[in-house]
């Protein structure tokens, strides 16, 4: 085997998942009794905004936490959701959670100092965009480093693709 070989790390959604736990939601926030007369409900507002409301702040997070569990059934990992404090609107309350997609600059800067100071030597980083490119000579060195990020505890969602 010649040349290098290099995986990417990324941080997206799959917004049609997204969308299907949104729906879910709905339908069991539209059928279940507790939430019958509160003005419960949860919609998209925009591209990657979701906008939950009730006529309280505990019912609001009840609503959040429907949600929640229809994006963990579907895989979707809650680091990629930042949910701000419900806030009141009139006699209701919103509750508004933006879907974080791509690597911010300073996350990426803080996955590569990861994997200066604790991965395999000669193992190459360079942050293209919102991807960060990690690139070495063996592929036991790149898996290595998978593996690191795996275990790290980072506040982002990582996949990791276009392993080559």
């Amino acid at each position: 085997m010649a040349g290098e070989s290099s995986f990417d790390v990324v941080s997206k959604v799959d917004r049609q998942e997204v969308d299907n736990a949104l729906n879910q939601a709905a339908k069991e926030i539209a059928q279940r009794y507790d939430f019958k007369g509160v003005g419960a409900s949860i919609a998209w507002s925009g591209e990657s905004l979701v906008v939950m409301t009730a006529n309280s702040p505990e019912r609001v997070k009840a609503v959040l936490d429907v949600f929640e569990t229809k994006l963990v059934r579907r895989g979707v990992s809650l680091k990629s959701l930042e949910v701000g404090e419900p806030k009141q609107s009139g006699k209701e309350y919103r509750l508004e959670a933006a879907i974080k997609q791509g690597l911010s600059s300073e996350n990426a800067k803080k996955i590569a100092k990861l994997i200066r100071d604790e991965g395999p030597k000669g193992v190459k980083t360079q942050i293209t965009g919102d991807e960060l490119r990690v690139s070495g000579k063996s592929r036991d060195d790149l898996q290595a480093v998978i593996r690191l990020l795996k275990g790290a505890d980072l506040d982002v969602a990582l996949q990791f693709v276009n392993y080559r």
